[in-house]
């Protein structure tokens, strides 16, 4: 997940440390394979207008293009570059804003809070379709609120001249790290962004691992957000583990790495290992990096070291001037293999239709190690109240990396992300 996706909660990706999609735009796909036949509404012309983020405008183009010819339309891809989601709320609420916007899947709450999307209908059929967990992403509330195209989650990807085995845990890999710092061969234990106001997003899988949690869960096992859980005892103890690591204790936690460096750092060789998604795969390959994928390893006792998973969906606006060519195109179009296949060409992510991600599987195996990466990850919670969680996370992150209090870093994010939730 690339901090693109929680562009609003201080990650961003969902936000993220973003590269240009790369390669040659793809040929222009067609619908025909298992889509409808296009809606009543579609067939009369009319306007598609379309956001989306720099890196997926180009490869978006060819396919709209050929769905404006089949439907007789004329559709418009749009690039919306800062706080995208910020930005489709308020224009969305003017009545200027898309027919159909290009996320991450926690912004679903958010935009269901605010009026901003509506439920797509799929078959029977097109649900099946897709990987369980991108479906379980875009459900909220018990409706689908978006056509799923990309899965994403974050790994442990190493430089195999310096480290050519998977570390079996933290602790080997901190001592590794360290051992090769020490011999002169790096100039960091590890690449993790943290910079001046944390990242959750990243350092999650640790956290988890040491016990750490954001919230308690509902009797049917979602988010609850009247439990806020980042003061527990068991997430002071996290806390206190990102202390250990951070700069007065191991030094592999710091927040001279950003998301700006840390990626480069990697490429350049100051780090044999690196804690990332697919978007940093091309910088690696374009820096000649020998390298190998794997799972965050968790620590020696600790609970597994669960990544979150995030999904790249194609929403259809509430207040669009053309829902149903927005409809006709998220439920019948995106959800085509031949679409799935041109966008993974163009920014190599796994894609969420099992029928890709099994063409994928045969000739990528990058696409299979970050799957296997997170196939016990935690989708990103969608419910609006996560919102309130990162930047209080990030404050208490860097404090511990820092070398501050764990246990006074973690009350007070507890105390803000109550404070912002009315929790009493």
């Amino acid at each position: 997940m690339r901090k693109r996706a929680l562009g609003v909660a201080a990650l961003a990706t969902l936000a993220f440390a973003a590269t240009g999609c790369g390669g040659a735009e793809p040929a222009a796909p067609t619908a025909s394979s298992g889509a409808s036949a296009p809606a009543t509404a579609a067939a009369g012309g009319g306007t598609l207008v379309i956001w989306a983020d720099p890196s997926r405008v180009q490869p978006l183009q060819p396919f709209a293009e050929a769905f404006g010819k089949e439907n007789g339309v004329t559709v418009e891809v749009k690039e919306i570059s800062k706080d995208n989601q910020t930005t489709f709320l308020t224009a969305s609420q003017q009545g200027s804003g898309p027919d159909i916007m290009i996320g991450a899947h926690d912004w679903i709450g958010n935009l269901v809070q605010n009026g901003a999307i509506d439920p797509i209908t799929l078959t029977e059929e097109q649900k099946a379709a897709f990987s369980a967990k991108a479906l379980q992403a875009v459900t909220f509330n018990g409706q689908i609120y978006g056509a799923p195209y990309a899965v994403e989650n974050i790994a442990l990807i190493r430089n195999t001249k310096l480290a050519p085995d998977a570390p079996a845990s933290i602790e080997d890999l901190i001592a590794q790290g360290k051992k090769l710092k020490a011999d002169g061969k790096v100039k960091e234990v590890l690449c993790l962004p943290v910079g001046q106001k944390g990242d959750a997003f990243h350092v999650y899988p640790i956290f988890a691992s040491a016990g750490g949690a954001l919230f308690g869960a509902t009797s049917t096992g979602d988010p609850d957000p009247k439990t806020v859980l980042l003061g527990a005892p068991d997430s002071v103890k996290a806390f206190e583990k990102l202390k250990d690591l951070g700069e007065k204790g191991d030094g592999a936690l710091r927040t001279s790495i950003t998301n700006e460096n840390y990626i480069v750092n990697f490429a350049g060789g100051k780090c044999a290992y690196l804690v990332s998604g697919p978007w940093a795969i091309a910088d690696v390959k374009k820096a000649g990096v020998t390298y190998d994928i794997s799972p965050v390893p968790a620590f020696k006792d600790g609970k597994p070291a669960t990544p979150f998973v995030g999904v790249q969906t194609f929403f259809v606006a509430s207040k669009g001037k053309s829902k149903a060519l927005a409809q006709e195109f998220v439920a019948n179009y995106v959800t085509n293999v031949d679409v799935a296949m041109a966008l993974y060409k163009a920014d190599p992510r796994p894609p969420a239709l099992s029928a890709a991600l099994q063409q994928v599987q045969a000739e990528d195996p990058d696409a299979v190690k970050f799957m296997d990466a997170g196939k016990d990850g935690l989708p990103m919670p969608a419910i609006p109240e996560m919102a309130a969680i990162w930047e209080p996370f990030g404050i208490a992150e860097n404090a511990a990396v820092k070398g501050g209090d764990a246990a006074e870093a973690a009350a007070a994010a507890q105390k803000a992300v109550d404070g912002a939730l009315k929790n009493d």
